[in-house]
């Protein structure tokens, strides 16, 4: 769309993106990276945010000398984004409740973390099953919620949830994925999680959901 943007690059001098897959990089789960050192999920995300906020992106690469990713976000006058935000309501903040993020991917990680202690959360993470299982043995007692992505090596979402379940029964876990999933999904592994949310999601999204989960159990 035609009017004022800000511009945002972020480049580098690496080896570059191949002309034949440099279509595919933004397709959920597409990565060139060896089994069990990525999703394929981290420009998939990127979009999305970029998008739910009305702009764009431009990549350009060449081989040997490295790759620039162009982020165009739309500028706004002052007045219009003040009445923007008077209509949007506010997020359900948090109060201290400690969080579990368990997700392979570093960044997805990172990001939750950052967004949920901007919220008024308190957080702790873990890589994969085995590292939340750890976690909890340490913190158990004080964590009010667990969100476990369902894609994730040496010991995936399905297998960390029946842990975590054998080690409390009435812990409240919010399973996620990239992947298409539904109720009956988690009801033929005998899962007995409190809700699922789709990637990549929103702050929106992940706010309302967690604040609800937490207000059941008052």
């Amino acid at each position: 769309k035609p009017g004022n943007y800000v511009l945002i690059s972020v480049a580098d001098t690496g080896t570059g993106i191949p002309p034949e897959i440099i279509d595919r990089i933004f397709e959920p789960f597409y990565t060139t990276k060896e089994i069990g050192k990525g999703t394929g999920l981290g420009l998939s995300t990127v979009r999305s945010i970029i998008k739910s906020h009305g702009g764009f992106i431009n990549v350009y690469s060449e081989k040997n000398k490295g790759t620039t990713f162009k982020f165009y976000l739309p500028a706004e006058t002052k007045e219009h984004a003040v009445e923007e935000a008077e209509k949007k309501p506010e997020l359900p903040l948090g109060n201290g409740e400690l969080i579990l993020v368990v997700d392979d991917e570093a960044s997805i990680r990172e990001i939750t973390k950052a967004t949920l202690e901007a919220s008024g959360y308190r957080v702790a993470t873990a890589c994969d099953g085995t590292e939340a299982l750890a976690v909890y043995a340490e913190k158990g007692s004080n964590i009010a919620v667990v969100i476990t992505d369902m894609m994730m090596p040496f010991m995936d979402g399905v297998a960390t949830i029946r842990a975590l379940k054998r080690m409390n029964p009435t812990l409240k876990i919010i399973a996620s994925s990239g992947r298409a999933m539904n109720g009956e999904t988690f009801k033929e592994g005998d899962l007995a999680v409190h809700t699922f949310i789709s990637k990549p999601y929103t702050a929106e999204v992940l706010l309302k959901v967690l604040r609800e989960i937490i207000a059941k159990e008052k």
